[in-house]
């Protein structure tokens, strides 16, 4: 399995053939390598409804054909736009041909502002948990830290854990050092910092105050192999 971060909060895994994106924010964000035309995957799984995780799922999906799984009211609303869908629900998993999907709480908003200058509510922010080739990534989303963090980690055993990093809008570093040590991942990576003004982080800060020092900061388009 090989997994690669591509800046703000986009993870990619490529499991036994499949592409499978995580929050796909690619136009608008800085600090991808990604190009919207040329991202082929064949799972997209969103952690909530913001813009800047929603990103370009869309287009991509219509153009790839790529299945999107996410909860059930954001994947309503983008079967509406004519996406192929799997809703969800915090605590429920499902077994994919590509692997295992189940979302877990995150402390967060989620809702898409359209065009029009509206707010469709995109129900609850979720974790990620995937789990395939016996192997298990916890993608958080966006959160704010939680206590049952510690039971997500003792329930399933995490290999790579994607922490947000950002404050003001989700965790600092402070907090996700301490949701680091409650998960007791293999490896943590920092991810949601830099990509506007305020949530600008060092994540190398984060990473010295991991108790563990089982943190790595992964640049745009670098890569873990499990």
């Amino acid at each position: 399995m090989k997994i690669s971060y591509h800046g703000h909060s986009i993870v990619q895994i490529q499991t036994e053939g499949k592409t499978i994106l995580i929050d796909p924010f690619i136009r608008g964000n800085s600090l991808t390598d990604l190009n919207v035309e040329a991202v082929n995957p064949d799972v997209i799984l969103l952690t909530h409804g913001h813009n800047d995780h929603v990103g370009d799922t869309v287009e991509i999906a219509k153009r790839t054909g790529a299945l999107v799984v996410a909860n059930a009211d954001l994947t309503t609303y983008l079967s509406w736009q004519g996406v192929q869908t799997h809703g969800m629900n915090i605590g429920g998993a499902y077994q994919f041909d590509f692997g295992k999907v189940k979302l877990t709480q995150a402390f967060h908003g989620s809702g898409y502002a359209t065009v029009n200058n509206e707010i469709v509510y995109c129900g609850m922010p979720t974790g990620i948990l995937f789990s395939n080739e016996g192997k298990t990534i916890y993608h958080a989303g966006d959160t704010g830290l939680f206590s049952d963090m510690k039971l997500i980690g003792e329930r399933h055993p995490i290999d790579v854990a994607f922490l947000p990093i950002g404050d003001n809008f989700t965790m600092g570093a402070e907090d996700a050092a301490y949701a680091a040590k409650l998960l007791n991942a293999k490896t943590v990576v920092p991810i949601h910092f830099n990509t506007f003004p305020p949530i600008k982080q060092d994540p190398n800060k984060f990473i010295e105050l991991l108790e563990e020092q089982n943190g790595k900061v992964l640049q745009p388009g670098e890569a873990i192999e499990l």
